[in-house]
């Protein structure tokens, strides 16, 4: 599997990119399906990045999520799918960490969300609310991974493929 690329997540006014992917409801209050045609023109015609139908997209879309005043929303898609509505949506039905890396690219992985930072912001939600966050510096994390053998290293790096990548090193909240 190929290296994903990131949602987008803002927080105290700053855009960054998280290493993670929040699931999505398939619910028409929320979501709308595109259709392919659309999604085609659009990246034909520069509106849309090509990266949507690559393998480096699996989930075919992008979301804009965003942290504020303590809660976790949901702002925009793009892709195969849209927001069924244009205001932001309250992320109620999510209760995970999400992971937004820190600092520089320190070990590459090409799976999933792999790759390793010099440290990650952890940020634990519950129903749509935020209740802890804290830094893991990964400094021991890249020492270990240089000791392991290359299918260990594999993984490591599975363990944060979409869909699997809510569990993180360091969180046993």
């Amino acid at each position: 599997m190929t290296a994903q690329v990131p949602e987008k997540l803002i927080i105290d006014g700053k855009r960054k990119s998280m290493a993670f992917c929040p699931p999505i409801p398939d619910s028409p209050d929320i979501i709308t399906p595109v259709p392919d045609e659309e999604v085609n023109a659009a990246i034909k015609a520069g509106k849309l990045d090509s990266v949507i139908c690559s393998t480096a997209c699996w989930r075919g879309y992008i979301g804009t999520w965003e942290i504020k005043e303590g809660n976790f929303f949901l702002k925009k898609l793009v892709g195969c799918i849209k927001l069924a509505q244009s205001k932001p949506i309250h992320a109620t039905w999510f209760t995970g960490v999400i992971r937004i890396p820190q600092g520089k690219l320190l070990h590459y992985v090409h799976m999933g969300f792999g790759s390793l930072y010099e440290k990650e912001l952890h940020i634990k939600i519950e129903a749509g609310v935020v209740t802890k966050q804290r830094v893991i510096d990964n400094a021991e994390r890249i020492e270990k991974l240089k000791n392991m053998a290359p299918g260990e290293q594999f993984l490591e790096g599975f363990c944060n493929m979409p869909g699997l990548e809510n569990h993180f090193f360091g969180d046993d909240w």
